[in-house]
C-alpha cells in the first residue's frame, strides 16, 4: 500500500507560498487524534535517528582528528534538508500526478494549513515525517565519503542530490501516479527511496572522490566505537518511527511493523556477529552494532508486508549478506567507502527489497510473494531495485561532477592530514 493510499485527500486552510492566509475549507476526514499522536512521535523518532543517532554513529567511526567534522556534516545536512524540502522537496515529491515527478503546486509548502488532511492526519504532519525520510538519506551518504570531502562542495551536493535524485525516486514509489508505486514494487518504508538509493549514491561519490591519504598502509580504525554504540543504539530506536510510523495509523499494522523491525534487527545483529566470529576469531563490537543496522536496512522495504518468521529469515540473510559485503566485496573491489554506507544501506536495501517479494504475505499488507505462489513479485522487486540503481547512479555521477568542476570536491592533502576539525572548522575536541 502506497503513501497516496494513506494520505490522499489534502484540504483545508490554504496558505500562499509565503504564509498569507486563504479562506479555510472542510476537512475531507475527520482528524484520529491517535493516528495524529503516534505520526508526531515517529516524525521525532525519526528526526532522532540523524540527530543525534547518525551523528554518534558516524561521528565515533572516525579518527579524533575528523569527529567534529563528521558530526557537522549531519548536523548541517539536517538543516539544509528542512529548508530543500520545505521550499521544493515535499512539493515535487507528493504533489501532482505525474509518473515520473510531481509538479509545483505546493512550493513553500502552498496549501498547506491546520485544517489541512492528509487521511486521517494534518498534512503538516504527513509533511514533517517526509522530511524526517528527507533529512536521514542525504546524511546516510556522508558517511562513504568521510575524512577528506570540503564541507562547502558536499552540502551545494546534496542539496542539488535532494531536489533532482531524491524527490523524484520519492514520487516513483510513494506519490501520486509515480510509476513504481502504480507498477506494483513494493517499499513500505524506504528501502529503495532511502537505502538503495543513499547506498548507490555513496558509492558513487566514493569513486569520484578516491581514497583517503593513507587508506591501506595507515591504522584509520575508530577513535571512539561508544559514541558508534550510542549512535547504533539511537538508530534501532527511531527505526520503530521509521517503519512503524510508515503505516501512518496506530493501528495493528503498524504493531507488527514494529515486531518484525525489531526481529530483523537482532537476527542479523547475531547473524553478523557470527560470521564474523567464526571468519576473524573474534566478535567485535563494531561488527554486531552494523549488523543490528543491516537488519534494521533489510527490513524497511518489508514491515509492511511480512509476518515475524519472514522477518527472522531477512534479518538472517541480510545480517550475514552485509558482512561479507564490507569484509570481502570491499576489498575485492578496493574501493574507500570509509563508514560502509553502501556495504550496509546499499546491498542491505538491495536484499530486502528481493526479499520482500518472496516473503509478502496478502494478510499483512494485501500483496503476496514467492511462498503465496506470486512469483511475479520477485520480478517487480527486481525492477524497482534496477531502476533506483540506475538513476541513483547516473545522477549522482552527474552532480558530482558538476560540483567538483566547479567547486573542487577534495580537500587538501595537508589538510587532510592535519584533520579535518581544525582544518575546515577551527575547532577541536581537546
Amino acid at each position: 500500500m502506497s503513501y497516496l493510499t494513506r494520505a490522499a485527500l489534502k484540504t483545508g486552510l490554504v496558505i500562499t507560498a509565503f504564509g498569507a492566509l486563504a479562506e479555510p475549507a472542510l476537512a475531507a476526514e475527520e482528524l484520529n487524534s491517535g493516528d495524529t499522536a503516534w505520526m508526531l512521535t515517529s516524525s521525532l523518532l525519526v528526526l532522532m535517528m540523524t540527530i543525534p543517532g547518525v551523528a554518534l554513529f558516524y561521528g565515533g567511526m572516525v579518527r579524533k582528528k575528523n569527529v567534529l567534522a563528521t558530526i557537522m556534516q549531519s548536523f548541517a545536512v539536517c538543516c539544509m534538508a528542512t529548508i530543500v524540502w520545505m521550499i521544493i522537496g515535499y512539493s515535487l515529491a507528493f504533489s501532482g500526478e505525474g509518473p515520473f515527478v510531481g509538479d509545483l503546486g505546493q512550493i513553500f509548502l502552498k496549501g498547506i494549513g491546520v485544517g489541512s488532511m492528509s487521511g486521517t492526519i494534518p498534512e503538516s504532519v504527513f509533511m514533517m515525517f517526509q522530511m524526517t525520510f528527507a533529512i536521514i538519506t542525504p546524511a546516510l551518504i556522508t558517511g562513504a565519503v568521510a575524512e577528506r570531502i570540503k564541507f562547502s562542495s558536499l552540502m551545494v551536493f546534496l542539496a542539488l542530490w535532494l531536489v533532482i535524485v531524491y524527490a523524484p525516486i520519492c514520487h516513483w514509489v510513494w506519490g501520486g501516479g509515480g510509476f513504481l508505486g502504480s507498477a506494483g514494487v513494493l517499499d513500505f518504508a524506504g528501502g529503495t527511496v532511502v537505502h538503495i538509493n543513499s547506498g548507490v549514491a555513496a558509492l558513487v561519490l566514493c569513486l569520484v572522490l578516491g581514497k583517503r591519504v593513507g587508506y591501506g598502509r595507515e591504522n584509520l580504525a575508530p577513535h571512539n566505537l561508544v559514541l558508534t554504540v550510542i549512535g547504533a543504539a539511537l538508530l534501532w530506536v527511531g527505526w520503530f518511527g521509521f517503519n512503524a510510523g510508515s503505516e501512518l495509523a496506530a493501528d495493528g499494522n503498524a504493531g507488527m511493523a514494529m515486531a518484525v523491525t525489531q526481529i530483523a534487527a537482532a537476527a542479523a545483529a547475531l547473524a553478523w556477529m557470527v560470521a564474523e566470529w567464526m571468519t576473524r576469531g573474534k566478535p567485535s563490537v563494531l561488527g554486531i552494532a552494523s549488523g543490528a543496522v543491516a537488519g534494521l536496512v533489510a527490513i524497511t522495504p518489508a514491515a509492511g508486508f511480512v509476518l515475524p518468521g519472514g522477518a527472522l529469515a531477512l534479518g538472517l540473510i541480510a545480517g550475514t549478506g552485509c558482512f561479507f559485503a564490507v569484509m570481502w566485496l570491499k576489498r575485492k573491489l578496493g574501493y574507500d567507502d570509509a563508514l560502509d554506507v553502501f556495504g550496509v544501506h546499499g546491498i542491505g536495501g538491495i536484499i530486502g527489497a528481493i526479499l520482500t517479494g518472496v516473503f509478502a504475505v496478502e494478510a499483512v499488507g494485501g500483496t503476496p510473494g514467492l511462498i503465496e505462489g506470486n512469483a511475479g513479485q520477485i520480478g517487480l522487486q527486481l525492477y524497482g531495485v534496477g531502476v533506483t540503481i540506475a538513476y541513483s547512479a547516473v545522477a549522482t555521477f552527474i552532480l558530482v561532477k558538476l560540483v567538483g568542476a566547479v567547486m573542487g570536491l577534495r580537500v587538501e592533502e595537508d589538510d587532510e592530514r592535519e584533520g579535518l576539525d581544525i582544518a575546515l572548522h577551527g575547532e577541536s575536541i581537546t
